[in-house]
């Protein structure tokens, strides 16, 4: 039974030639549970949802799905304006993924009671758990506490990630809501753990998930003093992976780790050199914090230097996926 809690994250979608790389995202997914990561979360921002059509996100779960050992939950990002319009995508889905995350409707700013009828009507529409996105920054609405209160009575409803941005909300819905809260603002995470949070949606995670995992662990177990060490090594990188639009950051960092395509669909761009050179010096030392378990997450292909040398030259970042990452999913991946 999946227990929602402890750091999930919230896959990029990796690109080849602007097509999906079903075996780069594969590998990737490999690489966070190996690291001890609860949960993955496909085709939610951070997965450029909004640029793969509804085929492409089916094919992408499918794939991430057969990769990972069994039983290992998978949530599926879904968001939109229209609660009908979701709903169909709800149920015309041919994979069933473990949960959903679902955002407030975007971009028409419904009130609490159309909000909750959105999520009510979501819930009667499919047998899957959902995890309610708060995220008004992007949806341009906020849910409020009472209407997460009240969707919490519906035993569907058995999480929220809470991107709100404001402690005091957090604090509440920790309180009130009966729902386990994840913590979705990464340089909140130390704060949001240590006032009773459950976990973290974490796109930072991506880099080094072992010690994100751990700091869960040592705040869990009344750590506070070694958690607070290890969350300001982590924070410096993760002001940069948030210092241009995500996911531009986190790609450019997987590039420079494990060589996928530095690649992404229009509207979104690539990070630019010089936020390239800051991820590199932040990079360079959080890949030297020795791992609290035996882990393969142990060194960075490009240093600093290297990177400026590229830059410098107008040396652009080239693809350095290996030939076994082909586009298609395999089924001869060693768990």
């Amino acid at each position: 039974m999946t227990t929602f809690d402890g750091i999930w994250v919230p896959l990029v979608t990796p690109f080849r030639q602007q097509k999906i790389d079903l075996r780069a995202a594969q590998q990737l997914a490999l690489q966070m549970t190996d690291a001890g990561v609860k949960g993955l979360v496909v085709c939610g921002t951070t997965g450029e949802s909004a640029t793969l059509d509804d085929a492409e996100q089916a094919r992408l779960l499918a794939a991430i799905q057969e990769a990972v050992p069994a039983n290992f939950p998978v949530a599926l990002g879904l968001s939109g304006s229209g609660t009908h319009a979701m709903v169909e995508r709800l149920t015309r889905f041919g994979i069933t993924p473990a949960a959903y995350l679902i955002s407030a409707p975007t971009y028409v700013r419904p009130s609490q009671e159309g909000i909750r009828l959105h999520f009510e009507a979501l819930a009667a529409a499919s047998d899957r758990p959902i995890i309610l996105y708060n995220i008004p920054s992007r949806t341009g609405a906020n849910i409020d506490l009472e209407t997460v209160a009240t969707l919490a009575a519906n035993p569907k409803f058995v999480a929220i990630k809470d991107c709100g941005g404001q402690l005091d909300q957090t604090s509440a819905l920790l309180s009130q809501a009966r729902l386990n809260v994840l913590c979705g603002d990464d340089a909140l995470m130390f704060d949001v753990f240590a006032m009773g949070g459950h976990g973290a949606i974490s796109a930072s995670a991506h880099i080094r998930p072992d010690l994100f995992v751990h700091l869960l662990h040592l705040i869990g177990h009344s750590k506070t003093r070694e958690a607070l060490v290890l969350f300001s090594q982590l924070l410096p990188l993760i002001k940069v992976l948030f210092s241009e639009p995500n996911p531009a950051p986190v790609k450019a960092a997987l590039s420079m780790l494990w060589g996928t395509e530095d690649s992404m669909r229009l509207p979104m761009t690539p990070m630019s050199n010089k936020g390239k050179l800051q991820l590199a010096k932040a990079l360079e030392q959080v890949m030297a914090i020795p791992s609290p378990n035996v882990s393969n997450f142990s060194s960075l292909k490009i240093s600093q230097r290297e990177l400026e040398l590229q830059l410098i030259t107008e040396t652009t970042f080239s693809p350095k996926c290996s030939a076994e990452l082909a586009s298609e999913p395999s089924k001869e991946l060693v768990h």
